[in-house]
């Protein structure tokens, strides 16, 4: 053991190897730990708990770097489009020009639903929110459409199908919510083209496909299709564990990824800039209000978690964001009052020393609303990003040899042994 930390219990001391990972991180192995003295980690939120060894994305929180399979998110951003994101994430190279035509083919061939899946639609609540059906709709795909996974060919079908037909689950979802038309995939149209003609064209009037907005949302899903061991990746890592199917893992990625705190934070970005509206658009009470640490209120899409200096994405989102406001020279109050907070945030020395920038959740919302993504898809369009990223982490799980099934640990502090009473003595 030529690297190791070391752990003394009772007077007793344990060696524990040190893992060295290739970016230069290391983590202390404590796969042995209980069996050697009894012990478990306490780590709430699992916060310093490495749960796997993946090579898919490498994430520096303090110098502010993200990179799929080692190349950095600012390059695919520049040069890539989504669909040859997905494959470099999903088979670990970047294709050749013969295998992103020959995938791009297999998406467009599986882009169509069945038929019946329609009737599920119909019968959800009005009022139910689009990641919900999302959710119910991607576990319903393993009926209709089982998984093959004999050989290599047959994974990538499975693979392809879900990329697509969850693309055409979402825009079907919304236009069903509005009462229109479903709109059908065209064999014509790329990946983020054709989920805009999905969305937005009528046989009333069609939809005109601005190469902006294309490029724009290639970008916004670039951005968002990994982000290492967040929260609903962790979700479809731990039911994947199980060896259950993949749309049940994908389910509960967008599950997990539903909340505030994690894809739900760009529909909140917009929601409180509507209440602050609502109350009169006073930003400089909001940012009072953000400062004092006994209110309950946030500013969202400020800050990250893991991001303690600019999130390197944000940076990217801004300038698209900007772009597509000036193309498309919307007059929204709204959009007006997030610029305003940005550059009150941006130049306010107590956000600055917080490192409390505007994250991608903010930029990222106020594209959406100016492409006109309704508010409740916002979280949906984050959902659909993430999904090669999920895709890549639940097939790297299953392809471990050293595949565990995830069985957290935990400290009781609940009562001791208690008698039963029996109920007419109580």
């Amino acid at each position: 053991m030529d690297d190791y930390a070391e752990i003394t219990y009772k007077g007793k001391t344990y060696k524990l190897p040190v893992v060295e990972g290739s970016e230069g991180e290391k983590a202390i192995d404590i796969s042995t730990l209980r069996q050697k003295t009894g012990l478990i980690t306490l780590d709430p939120g699992f916060a310093n708990t490495g749960s796997c060894i993946s090579s898919i994305t490498y994430l520096d929180g303090e110098k502010g770097i993200l990179r799929y399979r080692g190349i950095p998110v600012e390059d695919l951003a520049r040069h890539s489009t989504f669909t040859e994101t997905a494959y470099l994430l999903i088979n670990g190279v970047l294709p050749t020009r013969e295998e992103l035509n020959r995938f791009s083919v297999l998406l467009n061939d599986n882009s169509l639903v069945h038929e019946d899946m329609q009737i599920f639609y119909q019968n959800f609540p009005r009022a139910s929110h689009p990641m919900g059906i999302l959710s119910s709709m991607v576990n319903a795909l393993r009926s209709f459409y089982p998984e093959l996974q004999t050989v290599e060919e047959e994974i990538n079908k499975t693979v392809t199908r879900l990329l697509s037909k969850m693309r055409t689950l979402a825009a079907m979802s919304y236009k069903i919510s509005m009462g229109h038309k479903v709109i059908y995939p065209r064999y014509d149209l790329p990946y983020c083209a054709n989920f805009l003609n999905m969305m937005f064209d009528s046989p009333v009037k069609p939809y005109h496909i601005h190469k902006e907005l294309v490029k724009a949302l290639n970008v916004f899903w670039i951005l968002h299709a990994d982000h290492e061991q967040n929260c609903s990746t962790s979700a479809v890592r731990v039911v994947g564990s199980g060896r259950v199917n993949l749309y049940a893992a994908i389910s509960a990625g967008i599950a997990a990824l539903w909340g505030p705190l994690h894809g739900g934070a760009n529909q909140a970005v917009i929601e409180m800039l509507s209440d602050i509206e609502k109350s009169g658009g006073n930003l400089n009470n909001a940012i009072k209000r953000a400062k004092d640490k006994n209110d309950p209120f946030r500013l969202m899409g400020f800050g990250h978690r893991i991001y303690k200096t600019y999130d390197p994405r944000a940076k990217i989102m801004k300038k698209m964001c900007d772009k597509i406001l000036k193309k498309l020279k919307i007059k929204d109050p709204l959009l007006d009052l997030a610029k305003e907070l940005e550059d009150i945030a941006l130049n306010d020395d107590y956000f600055k020393e917080c490192n409390l920038y505007p994250n991608i959740d903010f930029y990222s919302g106020i594209m959406l609303r100016a492409m006109g993504i309704p508010t409740n898809m916002f979280t949906v369009m984050f959902a659909i990003g993430r999904l090669p990223g999920w895709i890549s982490q639940w097939k790297e799980s299953a392809d471990d040899p050293a595949w565990k099934l995830s069985r957290p640990r935990q400290l009781y502090m609940g009562p001791t042994k208690t008698e039963f009473i029996p109920i007419d003595k109580r």
